[in-house]
């Protein structure tokens, strides 16, 4: 399963992290390194295992601020991802020859892979477990992963090479903001490839993104009931 996500801090952020992990009653473990990068594990409610970490590459991303997390301490948005799983080399495989992922550095039974695709946002961490149970989806785990592609063209590009390879990967769908594909590579993990077209400024301003619910045609319809059980966001 995918057991982690990371998400990019600035340096420095730590101890008003840790401070305010404190304050609301978060989960979290001391302050660790691997692979020559600071990281700070926490849990969510579900026990979602979730980390921040300060790269030792520099993030330019500019990170979302708010009245009580300025810019200097703020997230800049995603940093990596690992996968545990019981063998490693066939889902290296698909990391290294299908999405151009190359192995970077190996301590004990963890394995990072990075993509130069992009600058940030390219890791993903294999854990190799070869004697623990299978997981099981629910509250406190991750669905899937996605990997983002410029169209559909290059979506369907893929899904033709991962066909090819003989994986069971599925027909583009259409989520209207994007289309995407699945598969699950052989360690068990739900991959999903989607586009960047045509975006989320289809039916509303960028400026006003994430200010208002907006629902695909087919649940407009149900508005009033999904509004009613939606918690309220401040």
């Amino acid at each position: 399963m995918a057991t982690n996500i990371a998400y990019s801090v600035p340096g420095g952020s730590f101890d008003f992290w840790i401070d305010r992990f404190e304050k609301h009653y978060v989960i979290y473990n001391k302050p660790s390194n691997k692979f020559g990068e600071q990281y700070l594990t926490f849990l969510d409610p579900d026990g979602l295992k979730l980390e921040l970490v300060i790269p030792k590459n520099a993030d330019s991303r500019k990170g979302w601020e708010t009245d009580e997390v300025k810019a200097k301490v703020a997230l800049k948005g995603f940093h990596g991802v690992t996968l545990t799983v019981l063998h490693k080399d066939e889902t290296a495989a698909v990391l290294t020859d299908v999405f151009g992922y190359k192995l970077e550095e190996q301590s004990g039974n963890r394995y990072r892979y990075m993509t130069d695709a992009v600058e940030t946002a390219n890791i993903i961490d294999l854990v190799e477990l070869p004697h623990e149970p299978r997981g099981l989806g629910g509250a406190g785990t991750n669905h899937h992963i996605a990997f983002r592609v410029k169209n559909e063209e290059v979506l369907m590009q893929f899904h033709d090479k991962i066909a090819g390879l003989g994986y069971n990967i599925t027909n583009k769908k259409d989520r209207n903001y994007f289309y995407s594909l699945y598969f699950r590579e052989p360690g068990g993990v739900l991959f999903e490839i989607a586009t960047d077209n045509p975006g989320f400024g289809i039916d509303e301003p960028w400026d006003q993104l994430g200010t208002n619910l907006m629902l695909p045609p087919q649940y407009e319809s149900r508005r009033a009931e999904l509004e009613a059980v939606l918690p309220q966001l401040d």
